[in-house]
């Protein structure tokens, strides 16, 4: 197996952007309060020259406030601090044409949110649903946005630092680069199906699996670098392709719908057409019954 970069995100920061050209904490003029959210690094960087608002987690820092909040977990403060992030970039380029509003690149490697006690009863899940809506409110006002999967990219904390970007890039499974949103085990309980029925599943059917290769041809990774040096390459690729799409205003063919059309092209979300049309017929029987209902 290739050197892993499991909590290796500042290295990656390092080896992705130019040179001294990180600052860390700082959107235009904005500033972000470094000491809030200590897992998540946010800030300014440049790409080949080209400016972009970084987001990564920093699986080396523990939250002191949050002691479930640990080795690269998207914790209250973490997803709040990276809301506000994509918030003031989504400010700073507000008057700018689309072609000119930067690119957000999203590091990601965690092992899911910090679900403790205090976290849930202050909000926690109000504050990762905020940064996912920032990212979806971004992608949608034209910034590019890129998700490079260095390590691990589980469960909600990749459903909101990760699934919203238009383009998600990981590195080789050789990596140790773990990525799925639910474990067999998790399905087992809700499905009510044995585990062992469902690793016999998994073992060619995409939508039960996990890994970098079956979220590839579910479409969820648009491309897999093979080395750690080919990540700059291929982020800045990737943000040339997208910035072309939203020109073209081909906005269907990025994000979480464009993730779905790419599934379907390499085999691995076949009913995925057929389920959308039969909701869509059994939507339009009975809307007209709800709307009549409503106007009462």
């Amino acid at each position: 197996m290739e050197e892993t970069m499991i909590g290796r995100g500042r290295e990656a920061i390092e080896m992705i952007f130019d040179v001294d050209s990180v600052r860390e904490n700082t959107i235009g003029a904005y500033q972000v309060e470094g000491e809030i959210g200590p897992g998540a690094v946010v800030g300014t960087a440049r790409i080949e020259g080209q400016e972009v608002t970084f987001i990564a987690n920093d699986a080396q820092a523990i939250n002191p406030r949050f002691n479930v909040v640990y080795f690269g977990v998207i914790g209250l403060e973490e997803a709040y601090k990276m809301a506000l992030t994509v918030y003031y970039t989504i400010e700073v380029d507000k008057d700018k044409p689309l072609e000119k509003k930067r690119p957000l690149v999203l590091i990601v490697d965690t092992p899911g949110n910090g679900p403790g006690k205090v976290e849930e009863i202050i909000g926690m899940n109000k504050a990762t649903g905020s940064y996912q809506l920032a990212l979806a409110e971004a992608r949608k006002a034209g910034h590019p946005i890129i998700a490079m999967v260095i390590g691990r990219a589980i469960s909600g904390a990749f459903l909101c630092h990760g699934l919203q970007a238009d383009h998600i890039l990981s590195l080789d499974k050789d990596f140790g680069t773990m990525i799925h949103v639910m474990p067999i085990t998790s399905i087992a309980r809700i499905t009510k199906l044995d585990i062992e029925r469902l690793e016999k599943l998994s073992e060619d059917n995409p939508v039960f699996a996990a890994g970098v290769d079956f979220f590839y041809r579910l479409g969820g990774v648009e491309e897999i670098v093979d080395k750690v040096e080919n990540m700059k390459a291929a982020i800045k690729k990737h943000i040339a392709e997208v910035c072309q799409l939203k020109k073209n205003g081909r906005f269907d063919k990025l994000g979480p719908w464009g993730r779905g059309l790419l599934g379907e092209e390499r085999g691995g979300r076949t009913s995925r057409k057929k389920v959308i049309q039969l909701m869509d017929t059994q939507y339009e029987a009975v809307i007209d019954k709800y709307i009549s209902g409503m106007e009462h």
